[in-house]
């Protein structure tokens, strides 16, 4: 998911990571992680659940990246071949929701999806 989103032209490339410990307070970051999923079909489709979190200095950018993310994983990322698997579907578990960091008192907005995928070729 991460290649796939740094592969975006409207998310900015170097924002997109897969942890945390190279943030800088003010920077534009995009966090992607693994929050769970299942098994859907034995031995042919698994779900992953994925949480990504955008974190921006300004309010309106946060959310406006944070929806370009939403929308590159709903309508852009079904049918992709990533990484040996490819992507059946994308559905929403929750749509970006507020989230600021009480620590650092960054705009921070949060969602997350659900994966489909399947075993390629």
């Amino acid at each position: 998911m991460i290649e796939f989103l740094r592969c975006s032209p409207s998310i900015p490339r170097d924002a997109v990571r897969g942890d945390m410990t190279e943030h800088t307070t003010g920077a534009t970051t995009v966090y992607l992680e693994h929050s769970g999923g299942y098994r859907v079909v034995r031995d042919s489709m698994d779900r992953a659940d994925i949480e990504y979190e955008v974190y921006a200095p300004d309010r309106k950018r946060c959310i406006d990246l944070a929806l370009r993310v939403r929308e590159e994983l709903l309508e852009n990322l079904p049918g992709q071949i990533i990484g040996g698997a490819e992507v059946l579907d994308v559905g929403e578990i929750s749509a970006p929701t507020y989230i600021p960091n009480a620590e650092s008192r960054e705009h921070v907005y949060g969602g997350e999806v659900g994966i489909f995928y399947t075993p390629y070729p």
